[in-house]
């Protein structure tokens, strides 16, 4: 089943039973035949495979009637709801890094726009021309990624090295600068719920919800977004990134960018974009499995492990939220542990909503199979 967004109830265009379908089916034939279908019957398998289509056309026109819902609606279904309110997919944006060229050059030359390096069959390029004049001796030059998207993300300084087009008087050449910056194309739930505040770009007295919206505008990788007033005419916009990153000056600079426009700020406001504070926490957590379950105990503790690791990522995934012990305890429950004891973190932390969980040192231990 679908699971409805914005934290709505779910519905049903269309209640589909396959197995009461298809008794249905066979109670109506027998009742108008006076016959009674066994279960080797031809005539039973057949209404069976009708009733198999019928299912199957109930579920399309479910199906079709939620792609026109924005808790429900997905990939092109909802491209097409966002043209309604004028608000477009985010699209991809490549990564980008600077290149660094040593050289030892008697006479002037040309490092043409364009160089071309390779790393596991992904290309780089550099975005500029550079005259190189004689007896310089470094030169930086800002390049991108061939394709865009997040493929081109994090390599690390020094790690692209293979000159694809080999120059003159350069004696080598690499990535100064980790690239980063690359973006997949906007995904579903984070297109939505700007389609859902768009009313809210058309305001002119500054409302949160028109900030918060034009805040994630600004880049696709911008998962939440705080907003608040601390004075008269002051606003403080804090965004948090996927996976619960901290923004760079780039975004940082989007964001500024994107509010500060005169169509967007109202004259009034001064605006002021921060990244968030880390709020860092330890993880220390004992754990046993019931004796029941002693023959699957590998794939328990892989559970527990993953299930530890998944509370990170939702610690750290949204501004404001306080670092739980009893939702990690929760976790660690439903992955199959027993008799949990979380030293830490002891009790809830709470935090406000310019501050984000981080996780530091994590320590898990497994205490061994008990009896219940």
């Amino acid at each position: 089943m679908m699971e409805a967004r914005f934290n709505l109830p779910n519905i049903e265009f269309v209640e589909v039973d396959a197995e009461e379908l298809e008794n249905m089916a066979i109670s109506k034939f027998e009742a108008l035949q006076g016959v009674t279908l066994t279960e080797s019957d031809p005539r039973r398998k057949f209404i069976a495979s009708i009733a198999f289509i019928g299912t199957t056309l109930a579920n399309n026109i479910d199906f079709t009637g939620k792609q026109n819902l924005l808790a429900y609606s997905t990939d092109n279904f909802l491209d097409h709801l966002g043209v309604k309110k004028n608000v477009f997919r985010l699209e991809p944006i490549a990564a980008t890094t600077t290149f660094r060229f040593e050289v030892e050059s008697p006479v002037d030359f040309s490092i043409p726009n364009g160089t071309r390096f390779s790393i596991n069959e992904i290309i780089f390029y550099t975005t500029e021309e550079k005259v190189v004049k004689s007896g310089t001796t470094i030169v930086d030059i800002p390049g991108v990624c061939e394709e865009v998207g997040t493929v081109g993300n994090d390599f690390s300084p020094g790690q692209i090295a293979d000159l694809v087009d080999p120059l003159p008087w350069v004696s080598r050449a690499y990535n100064l600068t980790k690239t980063e910056g690359g973006v997949d194309w906007e995904d579903d739930d984070s297109y939505a719920d700007r389609i859902r505040r768009a009313n809210s770009q058309y305001s002119t007295a500054g409302p949160e919800d028109a900030y918060l919206y034009h805040a994630k505008s600004a880049n696709s990788l911008i998962i939440d977004v705080s907003v608040f007033s601390p004075s008269e005419g002051r606003i403080i916009v804090v965004p948090l990134l996927e996976n619960g990153a901290i923004p760079d000056d780039l975004i940082i600079n989007q964001v500024f960018e994107k509010l500060n426009h005169r169509t967007v700020r109202p004259l009034t406001d001064h605006v002021v974009v921060q990244k968030p504070e880390e709020i860092f926490y330890d993880i220390e957590a004992t754990y046993y499995v019931s004796s029941e379950k002693s023959n699957v105990l590998p794939d328990i503790q892989n559970a527990v492990n993953q299930a530890i690791e998944d509370y990170q990522i939702w610690q750290k995934s949204k501004l404001g939220r306080g670092i739980d012990s009893s939702e990690l305890n929760a976790r660690i429950q439903e992955a199959g542990g027993k008799r949990i004891s979380i030293n830490s973190p002891s009790s809830f932390i709470p935090l406000t909503k310019t501050q984000v969980g981080k996780a530091r040192l994590v320590t898990v231990t497994f205490g061994g199979v008990i009896n219940d």
